[in-house]
């Protein structure tokens, strides 16, 4: 149900011209609060309040227009790594991104094949986690990476390019200020489903502004 309706909202963008030719998508993570109080407080209450746990969402969403293509749902603390390829292969469902970011927690070279080799993206730009990195890092496409991040110059196009992946903090952050940071649901499952409700409530906000 929430794939239908998600591509509904994905063709819809497309149509407006929301997703611009050439489109870059950025992959990225954000934790949601489980109650209306912010982990902020939590950690602050020392102990009065425990969250062990929070609703994460990853979502590939486009830099230009903060559209959200693909998106799933886990619990945190966790491996962001892990969700990459699922969220992709949904935002590559019904687009043709030119270019995936993200950062150093979804560096790996399948990932890199995965958006290259089977769905096409011409260049994906992921920095090497330095956790536990020893040596040249090894792989076609990974041992790319720290050349095209080598301060060269100020004007390292490389740089620039990665620069774009802010834009999912962007839209995380107009995610939150409009429909806050926190969920009513009170299982696991509940606030999964509300994850996906905000999503849809995103995009559709998006087109709303955009006609």
């Amino acid at each position: 149900m929430f794939i239908d309706l998600l591509e509904g909202t994905v063709t819809a963008a497309v149509e407006s011209e929301l997703i611009p030719e050439q489109p870059t998508v950025a992959v990225d993570a954000t934790g949601l609060d489980s109650r209306h109080a912010s982990r902020y407080f939590v950690a602050r209450s020392k102990g009065e309040h425990t969250a062990r746990s929070w609703p994460k969402l990853t979502a590939a969403i486009d830099t230009h227009s903060h559209f959200i293509a693909g998106a799933a749902v886990t619990l945190g603390p966790a491996n962001d790594s892990p969700q990459f390829t699922p969220v992709l292969l949904l935002a590559s469902l019904l687009i043709a991104w030119d270019r995936v970011l993200a950062d150093a927690a979804f560096d790996s070279e399948a990932h890199h094949r995965q958006a290259r080799e089977e769905l096409g993206i011409r260049a994906s730009v992921i920095p090497i986690n330095p956790r536990g990195y020893d040596g040249e890092p090894g792989g076609k496409y990974r041992s790319q990476m720290p050349r095209h991040f080598r301060p060269r110059s100020e004007g390292n196009r490389h740089k620039r390019v990665f620069g774009q992946r802010w834009q999912a903090e962007s839209a995380f952050s107009r995610h939150k200020r409009r429909l806050g940071s926190a969920v009513a649901g009170r299982s696991d499952e509940s606030r999964k489903r509300e994850c996906f409700l905000r999503v849809l409530t995103h995009n559709l906000m998006l087109l709303a502004g955009a006609a």
